[in-house]
């Protein structure tokens, strides 16, 4: 009890995330870190479905809309930038609470990072090459012989994470996994463990089938209020690629797919909700390994939950 409280409220798109930090915030004094390696770009607001200037309004959220689009965000940065913002809330004697669906960011919070060797833009490009001749199954399946306990843990349909893994590999002959395991939970340069107390709350639907209906309903609420339009600006910039980490975000990159013409439209409305469920899908695998977690079901009153469970943590 003598260490201050953190609050984490976890869980993947669409389920309700925000509206419970909102009701959180309004109720205890709370104030907002953002968990989401998409809003922290300028410009990325309605795919990333960024709070809107209403929210912002009633509940500043930290670390969204701090970098360029052009510009790469990586964990390592996330932990500092987000160990800052909690302890200028601390200080204030308020309650920083972290909202957001990257799990690998929260994974750096609380359990730091492994030393693995920095982005080779060659070997990405050349993957990235493979990738679009073979596809990235094949790519998967060459992990798969290199590296088999990072390939069970990476789906087949995520080539960010299938890329880096093989990177990885070909630039320390090691697999990743390896690497990572002989590292613990440490990143290598004196990692600490978190000065806080840590409430995690997760907000997850009871049906996996629920969820998914939601995707597709955000989606197309997306669509109506612009998304495709943003992503045509975004890229009417002229200085943006492809390979841009803020570009290959779900749902951007599919939409960029078809401005560039190699989707149909109705192809790449599909797939964007197909990939968003997979990333949901992930999302929901590890958060149920997560350990200490305060589940919050829609069918178990979770607003009415999470307020008590805030009530009992604050000193």
């Amino acid at each position: 009890m003598s260490r201050p409280l953190a609050i984490f409220i976890m869980g993947p798109t669409a389920t309700g995330k925000t509206a419970l930090a909102l009701e959180l915030v309004s109720r205890f004094p709370c104030d907002i870190v953002s968990v989401d390696s998409t809003q922290v770009y300028r410009g990325l607001d309605i795919g990333s479905a960024k709070p809107g200037p209403e929210i912002l309004a009633r509940a500043p959220h930290r670390l969204i809309d701090i970098l360029d689009p052009a510009e790469a965000y990586s964990a390592a940065r996330f932990r500092a930038d987000a160990l800052r913002e909690m302890a200028a809330i601390s200080a204030q004697g308020r309650v920083p609470l972290l909202v957001g669906g990257t799990g690998l960011y929260f994974r750096a919070l609380t359990q730091g990072l492994s030393p693995l060797p920095a982005a080779d833009p060659a070997i990405r490009a050349r993957l990235e090459a493979e990738a679009a001749v073979t596809g990235w199954g094949e790519l998967h399946q060459r992990l798969a012989r290199v590296d088999p306990a990072a390939a069970a843990r990476i789906h087949p349909n995520d080539p960010q994470r299938i890329q880096r893994a093989l990177e990885v590999f070909e630039v320390t002959g090691r697999p990743m996994s390896e690497l990572q395991r002989q590292s613990g939970t440490g990143d290598g340069h004196g990692f600490e463990p978190m000065p806080y107390r840590l409430l995690k709350l997760v907000r997850l639907p009871r049906e996996r089938a629920v969820l998914g209906e939601r995707i597709h309903q955000r989606f197309q609420a997306m669509l109506a209020l612009g998304f495709e339009a943003e992503v045509r600006h975004l890229w009417a910039r002229g200085d943006l690629t492809p390979d841009l980490p803020a570009l290959r975000s779900v749902g951007y990159r599919q939409m960029l797919n078809y401005l560039l013409g190699a989707t149909r439209y109705t192809e790449a409305i599909e797939r964007g909700v197909i990939a968003t469920r997979q990333l949901a899908k992930r999302q929901m695998t590890w958060l149920r390994a997560e350990s200490d977690c305060q589940f919050l079901f829609d069918d178990e009153a979770p607003t009415e939950r999470a307020l008590a469970l805030v009530s009992r943590a604050l000193p």
